[in-house]
């Protein structure tokens, strides 16, 4: 049986995420993340983060799912050299393997400030208006409150970036209603009404929605 050929608009998709690759730090946290069940960004969205942070020369940067800290070496690698990423996940022990995969990419603890716990009992606590950007990539069905508190968190000019959008081609489906798949696509509804942000959906990864924070 001959094998199936791609689709034209399958190898665009896949010429693009190929488009950018990971060195051997990237690869080792990918395979940590991976002996632990925390999956981690594509390499495709990973990119667009360190893009992003470097797009808003990101000194503040927050992050919600640190994971093993695949997606906080893109982030880091795209702030300026005296950033600090804070990142928020409820599991010590990602955040441990996610300090190593740190250390092995130098950079020292002073550029990262781990929290564990809920992204909803932590964000609170954080500044109004002190962050460049805010990364959301935790439980789904909390995205509308994430975009709330990312929204009080940004100074204008900041980026909310939020992970999985395309919801592995479910949420461009309307048949999809399950409750993850119904959280990100009410998600994309309201970053794109909301008047004070400027959205764009970046078909990298498993989606990857941004929007920049234009007023108060």
């Amino acid at each position: 049986m001959a094998e199936t050929q791609p689709s034209p608009l399958e190898a665009t998709l896949a010429y693009a995420e190929e488009f950018h690759t990971e060195d051997e730090v990237l690869r080792t946290a990918r395979h940590r993340a991976a002996e632990v069940g925390a999956p981690p960004i594509l390499p495709g969205a990973g990119a667009a983060l360190c893009f992003l942070a470097t797009a808003v020369n990101a000194r503040a940067v927050v992050e919600i799912g640190t994971g093993c800290g695949v997606s906080g070496l893109w982030l880091l690698r795209g702030m300026r050299q005296d950033g600090t990423l804070t990142s928020v996940d409820v599991e010590p022990e990602h955040q441990r393997l996610a300090r190593q995969s740190f250390a092995q990419a130098g950079f020292s603890g002073g550029r990262t400030r781990l929290i564990a716990g809920r992204a909803l009992d932590v964000l609170p606590r954080l500044s109004d208006g002190g962050y460049d950007l805010v990364f959301c990539d935790g439980a789904k069905h909390e995205y509308a409150d994430y975009l709330a508190e990312a929204i009080r968190l940004l100074r204008v000019g900041g980026i909310v970036v939020f992970d999985g959008a395309l919801g592995n081609h479910r949420v461009a489906d309307p048949v999809r209603r399950d409750p993850d798949t119904v959280a990100v696509r009410e998600l994309g509804k309201l970053v794109r009404s909301d008047e004070r942000l400027r959205p764009l959906m970046i078909p990298l990864g498993d989606g990857v929605l941004a929007a920049v924070r234009l007023s108060d």
